[in-house]
């Protein structure tokens, strides 16, 4: 492995088990969500693409989470009460 990246790729692979499929979501997540990958990535996506994949994470986010989850976790906000 080289030292550029310490998400190792290779270990990526869906469709063998839970535990894997989720390890792998993680790490495709991590490899996706890399500042260079996203700024070269999302000036290519048209409004549409844009809305769908905010859609489909929010949908997720709304779905899985309570809201005390979603403040702490995805804005980050420890002082959130509701």
């Amino acid at each position: 492995m080289t030292e550029k990246s310490s998400i190792p790729a290779d270990e990526i692979c869906f469709g063998l088990d839970r535990i894997t499929d989720e390890r792998s979501l993680a790490l495709f997540l991590n490899l996706f969500s890399r500042k260079q990958l996203l700024g070269t990535l999302i000036p290519r996506l048209d409004d549409y693409e844009i809305e769908q994949v905010v859609d489909l994470l929010s949908t997720l986010m709304r779905t899985h989470l309570q809201e005390k989850e979603y403040h702490e976790l995805f804005l980050d906000d420890h002082d959130h009460h509701h």
